[in-house]
């Protein structure tokens, strides 16, 4: 019985410590990481540093409506939220582009569509 109670003693614990690890887990998802700040680097720079389940918006700054189909060459000039805003799940990241050598404009409206 004694090797019973000790097993059934550390299967407690371990039940414990998995437990108390999940709301450390939780209480860390819940923490909103603070918005990069993307303006003057690549775009492509915003794909690998956003969480993959980030809403993004990715739109020509020049209001030319050009398509981003090569995100290296582009480079972003504009972004919503602002640096060191919290994401959340339901914040979507709204991104103006130019092309890389295009000077961006002194002042650019992001417009939320």
């Amino acid at each position: 019985m004694r090797r019973g109670a000790l097993i059934g003693a550390g299967a407690a614990l371990a039940v414990a410590a998995v437990a108390a690890g999940a709301v450390g887990d939780t209480a860390a998802r819940r923490a909103r990481p603070p918005m990069p700040d993307f303006r003057g680097g690549g775009l492509w720079r915003v794909f690998t540093r956003l969480d993959h389940r980030t809403r993004l918006d990715v739109h020509d700054a020049s209001g030319r409506d050009r398509r981003v189909l090569w995100p290296p060459s582009w480079r972003v000039c504009t972004q919503y939220p602002a640096a060191g805003t919290g994401l959340d799940r339901r914040t979507t990241v709204t991104i103006g582009v130019l092309r890389k050598g295009e000077p961006c404009p002194a002042r650019v409206t992001t417009a939320r569509r």
